[in-house]
C-alpha cells in the first residue's frame, strides 16, 4: 500500500516548531484528530533506537489507546523516522524565510479506509499548526 502524507505550515521558528513536536507537554496539547479526543500522557525519548508513547483517549473516558513506537532516525530540526508495529512513518521539517513546512508520510492501516486515514492525521497535523503559532491545541 503506497504512504500516505499530509503537511501543514507553521509560521513560527524552526526551533519552535521541532521543540513543540517532541516535547511531551506540547504533545499532550496538539495531539488529537478532533475535541472529542485528548492526549493524556506523552514520553518521548528522542534518539534512534529511543521508544516514544502518546495514551490518546475518548474524553467520554470509553475508549483510549497508546499510540507508542520506536525512533529509528533523529536528524535535529530536520528529520524524525519511526517504526510503530509493523508500519514506519517520516517527518521532515523544512524551513523557509517566514514559515515551516512539517510533513508527515506513513504507512496506512488496512482496518480503516485510506481517506479517513488521511483526514485523521492531517486533523492532528493542523492542531500540531494552531498550537504552535496560537498556543492552543
Amino acid at each position: 500500500m503506497e504512504p500516505i502524507t499530509v503537511t501543514t505550515t507553521v509560521a513560527a521558528p524552526l526551533a519552535e516548531v521541532w521543540r513543540a513536536y517532541t516535547t511531551p507537554a506540547d504533545i499532550m496539547q496538539w495531539n488529537a484528530a478532533s475535541d472529542d479526543w485528548h492526549t493524556t500522557a506523552a514520553t518521548v525519548d528522542l534518539r534512534p533506537g529511543g521508544h516514544f508513547s502518546s495514551r490518546m483517549e475518548a474524553r467520554d473516558g470509553s475508549f483510549g489507546f497508546d499510540f507508542a513506537g520506536e525512533y529509528t532516525a533523529v536528524v535535529p530540526h530536520q528529520h524524525l523516522a519511526y517504526r510503530f508495529g509493523e508500519r514506519t512513518a517520516t517527518i521532515d521539517f523544512v524551513e523557509h524565510p517566514d514559515h515551516v513546512t512539517v510533513t508527515v508520510r506513513f504507512e496506512p492501516e488496512t482496518t480503516h479506509p485510506v481517506e479517513m486515514q488521511q483526514q485523521g492525521w492531517q486533523a492532528i497535523l493542523d492542531r500540531f499548526a494552531r498550537h504552535v503559532m496560537h498556543g492552543t491545541g
